[in-house]
């Protein structure tokens, strides 16, 4: 293996002792070219979107100034503990971070306004803070090392704050012209989650986008693989909390993963497969805490596997929206302008479903959305006689079932459902693509973890 990204999450770098082992972790598997990209510490991202929502709601500077002192506290005495180790001084770069953190919530008290572009702002200074720490303590460690933010190394966005999208050929441009010269004598530590437009404002690729930023590091720079490290063994074949006897899974292909990714599974961000995917790039998903446990592979097409179904994830925190009339039965363009509705709000559409009547159409949409997504489709058709009603339950979750072995196996959705409705769960809508890698239902959130243990039982421990 000649070049290698590796990612590494927040819990993997949260305390200085953790910092230290990741860079143990990077020189023991490192290949002769390798990127790092880093989160933030454990927990600061949280506390940053918390901090500027209270700014914005009128917290006082003494406020700030406590928050502000805790996050240097917290980070000056990981860089002191790496400087005692032989590593690079970072104090006076942390900082300078901490006094324009400082300067920038005090402006949002001041104006009284957050919006997506300072939110933006703010949340980049928990991997800002946080990739100096690790740059140093491979150092330490006796790896030339330098750090950069996203844009720095070349990730460039479009202009859309806290849901970026990337360039994807100026980056490649950019990237290569930033950081292959230095693969061959250092090892990068690029800030995750960061980039920024084309005019250098900060943007962010959406919670959890350190994944995504290594993703695609690792397509632009033609990685071998891309390692995602975590703290758990890899993918699980379904939530450890709501079945004891989850599992890893050794193998899933990019389709697989980015079906779980996508409802719900905790450790991938959703879009980190599609850049990995159209280069042919592996990921794998491995253990900071436990290294010597292979993880979970991704990779294009998998072997031939016994397994129907890989894995159930839950995803929580949805809501499901109805939209019902007799007067849409036969009216074109109906679906049209409910999708059009709610994209014009910058709501994403997590499933749908139609009848053959025509006369309603669900849809599950985000649980922070549910407000807005009803208000702009009583407007989209108020007084037009079309819908009639317009209403929202958020209590739910959303079941997905998934493998390649579904596709072309006869039965498969009879079994689930029977398993559903043996553990007397009540299914509120479904959904079914024509990969038949995903069969997707939505149920009642106190009926979640029932509904995952019948189907866990029935397809991974049973057969």
């Amino acid at each position: 293996m000649k070049r290698l990204v590796m990612k590494f999450g927040g819990t993997s770098v949260g305390s200085a002792d953790r910092i230290l082992r990741v860079a143990g972790l990077v020189e023991r598997y490192r290949a002769p070219e390798t990127v790092v990209v880093v989160s933030a510490m454990s927990g600061v991202t949280d506390r940053l979107e918390e901090m500027a929502h209270r700014t914005s709601e009128g917290a006082d500077e003494a406020s700030i100034r406590s928050f502000v002192e805790h996050l240097r506290r917290r980070h000056l005495s990981v860089a002191a503990k790496i400087v005692e180790l032989g590593g690079r001084d970072v104090r006076d770069e942390i900082e300078a971070l901490l006094g324009e953190l400082e300067k920038i919530l005090v402006g949002i008290s001041y104006v009284g306004e957050l919006t997506p572009r300072s939110l933006d702002y703010v949340l980049s200074f928990g991997e800002r803070l946080c990739a100096p720490l690790l740059s140093a303590a491979l150092e330490a460690r006796g790896m030339p090392s330098e750090w950069f933010t996203g844009y720095e190394a070349g990730i460039v966005t479009d202009s859309c704050f806290g849901r970026a999208r990337p360039l994807m050929e100026l980056t490649r441009e950019r990237v290569r012209e930033v950081l292959l010269p230095r693969l061959r004598g250092s090892i990068p530590v690029v800030t995750g989650f960061i980039a920024g437009d084309e005019k250098g404002r900060i943007t962010t690729l959406g919670r959890g986008g350190s994944d995504y930023s290594a993703a695609i590091l690792g397509a632009v720079l033609d990685a071998d693989e891309i390692w995602i490290w975590s703290d758990v063994d890899g993918i699980l074949t379904t939530d450890p909390s709501l079945v004891e006897d989850a599992k890893v899974i050794d193998v899933l292909s990019y389709t697989e993963a980015m079906e779980l990714a996508y409802f719900g599974a905790k450790v991938l961000h959703p879009k980190t497969i599609e850049p990995a995917m159209e280069k042919g790039i592996p990921v794998r998903v491995r253990n900071t805490f436990n290294p010597d446990c292979e993880g979970t592979l991704i990779v294009s097409e998998q072997e031939k596997s016994d397994s129907i179904v890989k894995a159930i994830s839950v995803m929580r925190d949805v809501a499901l929206l109805n939209i019902s009339g007799v007067g849409m039965i036969g009216v074109p363009g109906v679906a049209s302008r409910v999708f059009t509705a709610l994209a014009q709000q910058n709501i994403n559409i997590l499933m749908i479903s139609q009848g053959s009547s025509e006369a309603n159409i669900s849809v599950v949409v985000e649980r922070g959305d549910a407000e807005r997504a009803v208000e702009a489709l009583r407007e989209e058709f108020l007084g037009a006689n079309v819908v009639r009603k317009v209403e929202y339950e958020e209590d739910v979750a959303i079941i997905a079932v998934v493998g390649a072995g579904m596709r072309g196996t006869k039965g498969v959705a009879a079994r689930v459902f029977t398993a559903v409705a043996s553990a007397d769960v009540n299914v509120l809508m479904i959904a079914q693509g024509s990969s038949e890698v995903n069969i997707s239902f939505v149920v009642s959130s106190a009926d979640a973890e029932r509904a995952a243990s019948a189907l866990h039982r029935e397809f991974i421990n049973g057969g």
